[in-house]
């Protein structure tokens, strides 16, 4: 009985610790990317990598992910995000992680719509200059 009671406790703190917004602490191989450019990503079966874009929140940068790979060769785990500073406005990098999962070509779209406050279509002539798309190749072997 108590071998059960530990084997549920853990399991409630396993799953607990999964929705708490604990950060991944392991990008694996990252590659950058930029707005208006295709990147090619080269990567193995069961390899963690990364797709990372310049982001800076405070200015009105806020990249999403729009077209998922195909979940037959890569999985998504998480976005993350790291600071390039202390200071407010030192941009950073936003980070999107998957696995790796079978032999195969896919695509992975990323989308900045500078300054849409939520909305996906720019509106103002700036934010319709500054919002774009980084693709991405991913090719598993």
């Amino acid at each position: 009985m108590k071998r059960r009671t530990a084997v549920a406790a853990l399991l409630v703190l396993l799953v607990s610790g999964c929705n708490a917004g604990s950060a991944v602490n392991d990008f694996g191989k990252v590659v950058q990317g930029e707005k208006g450019g295709t990147t090619q990503v080269e990567v193995v079966k069961g390899q963690r990598f990364s797709l990372s874009v310049p982001e800076n929140p405070s200015v009105g940068d806020a990249w999403e992910l729009v077209a998922v790979p195909d979940p037959k060769v890569a999985s998504f785990i998480s976005k993350e995000r790291v600071g390039g500073g202390d200071e407010p406005g030192s941009g950073g990098s936003a980070y999107f992680v998957f696995n790796a999962k079978h032999p195969g070509t896919t695509e992975v779209k990323l989308y900045d719509c500078y300054r849409c406050s939520g909305s996906r279509t720019p509106s103002a002539p700036d934010s319709v200059q500054n919002s774009g798309t980084a693709t991405f190749t991913v090719t598993v072997s």
